[in-house]
């Protein structure tokens, strides 16, 4: 009997199980300790953050419901008669690839639905992806000390469109086999070094048998993989960095207003993730995307009619159609501009954005720590950069797509092209001037505001019969807002000679820096803000109603 009790006793006096297990995770990882630092981490709150998480809860989709696809999928170019459950393809010779896609469509639970959650996420990824980046450009956010996170962000977008690219080329159907041959007549077009690149990636003459393999060793092997660690890399800065911030009351540089991680932001990330995860199913359950069956197999002789790529290949598609067909014999070898020129300017626009922070840090001289987010009209230069990208990306895209646009608003395709060739130098310029005036009126606008208020519209009658409107003043909390960003000098090169008379060497990089200072921070490129004096004197009753 005493010794029944004295085990009971001993069993009641453990922790429980789940404590134990805890414990002895603790004492050789020490997750408790970087848990307790870490946890209660607080994160600031706007909607526009929510774009970031778009990104990253579609990337897990994707990952989630391509695992799946591997399973049934067939990465092979081994050609069979088809005999499956879709009986208009009966007979028709293909790929084990594109047969397997068939099954995955019409015989495995659920495929259908799968392949098509897998497709929208990817489409989901690279929007967000894009979108994103914008805010991050707009509002400043790539600034010191977050460079090294932005190039982690426009490799995350590249190496998204190229696994995007491998994966719709993996059924083998007639439509993705288009763009593969596309891809081939660009790898044939660089000078010297085309056909051999083509003889290695695919193994021989096109199409040969090695591509859809090796496509599918990149797209869900060595892609994936890289972009797993950059994401990795990239949420690990933004949690030593700390997040930045809208300006506002009582937020500075060298603080944080917001919730902590846990409970509350991991509750809101929680439920934000399957309300994502809804959304993509909902439109991949009614929005048909890729239907192979209608499409067919891909066969060397034929192109399918309004072949399309997916919107984020849509610019270098563009470059390409509309890129006159110029050619060069030289020493016996044909050299094709039309296809060299729009495949040097497509990586080129990508690493002019790469590399845009490091050269606003050359041009500004500005190397401070930024925590605190601008407004976009504060920067109307870096605005007008921005907006002019986005006008020649759109324009681009138009002519992607040239035919159906053609054809669906019965267009001339030779006019519609012509309006591209020109709109995609005229277009940016446009598109540049209009915003930079647009962030300057409404600085002006922030400046009648911080000066005599906001307008109330009651209507007001003096005592000799002048109407008037009244304005309401702002609170302090809104004045912070509209005047707490800083407006820095251009930077000047000084006098041309020096106190003994002698000229002053003057590099061109010099030259060149002062002369796009001016341009963010010109006269003609920043409205002044209200001084106190000024403040100070309409308030004081001095034409203020």
């Amino acid at each position: 009997m005493s010794n029944e009790t004295s085990a009971t006793t001993t069993r009641r006096g453990q922790a429980p199980r789940g404590e134990r297990i805890a414990d002895w995770a603790d004492g050789r990882l020490g997750i408790y300790s970087l848990a307790k630092a870490n946890m209660r981490k607080i994160f600031p709150d706007h909607w526009s953050f929510m774009l970031g998480e778009i990104c990253l809860y579609s990337f897990i989709i994707i990952i989630l419901t391509g695992v799946y696809l591997t399973l049934f999928f067939h990465p092979s170019m081994a050609e069979v008669t088809y005999h499956g459950s879709y009986v208009p393809m009966h007979g028709i010779r293909m790929t084990q690839a594109f047969e397997s896609t068939l099954d995955i469509s019409f015989d495995v639970r659920g495929g259908l639905l799968i392949r098509q959650i897998h497709h929208w996420a990817a489409l989901v990824f690279l929007g967000a992806m894009m979108v994103h980046m914008m805010r991050v450009f707009f509002t400043g956010a790539f600034r010191k000390p977050r460079e090294v996170n932005w190039l982690f962000g426009f490799l995350l977008l590249v190496l998204g469109m190229f696994t995007g690219f491998t994966g719709y080329s993996l059924p083998d159907d007639l439509l993705s086999g288009t763009g593969v041959r596309f891809i081939e007549g660009v790898i044939l077009a660089m000078p010297l070094v085309g056909s051999y690149l083509q003889m290695f990636i695919f193994g021989g003459e096109f199409p040969g048998h090695d591509i859809i393999p090796r496509f599918f060793t990149v797209h869900v092997l060595l892609l994936p993989g890289i972009m797993l660690g950059l994401l990795v890399a990239h949420l690990i800065l933004v949690f030593y960095h700390k997040h930045t911030q809208f300006p506002g009351a009582g937020k500075t540089n060298k603080n944080v207003v917001g919730m902590p991680l846990l409970p509350v932001y991991m509750a809101k990330a929680g439920g934000f993730f399957f309300l994502v995860f809804g959304v993509i199913s909902v439109i991949a359950a009614v929005a048909s995307i890729n239907p192979v069956w209608a499409i067919g197999p891909y066969r060397p002789d034929q192109v399918s009619t309004g072949a399309q790529p997916d919107w984020y290949m849509g610019f270098a598609e563009g470059l390409v159609r509309v890129m006159p067909g110029w050619e060069w014999d030289i020493w016996g070898h044909t050299i094709n501009f039309g296809v060299l020129i729009p495949i040097l300017i497509f990586p080129l626009v990508l690493v002019a954005i790469a590399v845009y922070p490091f050269v606003e840090s050359w041009v500004t001289g500005d190397k401070r720590e930024h925590h605190i987010l601008d407004r976009p009209r504060n920067a109307p230069t870096r605005t007008g950069f921005g907006v002019a990208w986005l006008t020649a990306y759109l324009i681009m895209l138009i002519g992607g797509g040239n035919d159906l646009w053609a054809t669906h608003f019965h267009l001339s395709l030779n006019s519609l092209t012509w309006f591209v060739r020109i709109g995609f130098f005229v277009g940016p310029v446009v598109a540049f001037i209009v915003t930079k005036r647009i962030c300057l009126g409404l600085q002006r606008r922030d400046r009648d505001k911080v000066l005599h208020g906001r307008e109330s519209g009651i209507i007001k009658r003096l005592p000799h019969g002048e109407f008037i409107e009244v304005h309401e003043p702002l609170n302090q909390e809104q004045l912070h807002t509209l005047t707490q960003h800083e407006q820095p000098k251009p930077f000047e090169i000084g006098p041309e000679v020096d106190e003994n008379g002698v000229e002053r060497k003057v590099k061109r990089t010099t030259k060149l820096r002062a002369k796009l200072s001016k341009g963010y921070y010109g006269e003609d490129n920043v409205i002044p803000k209200p001084t106190p004096e000024e403040y100070k004197e309409i308030t004081s009753g001095h034409g203020h109603h």
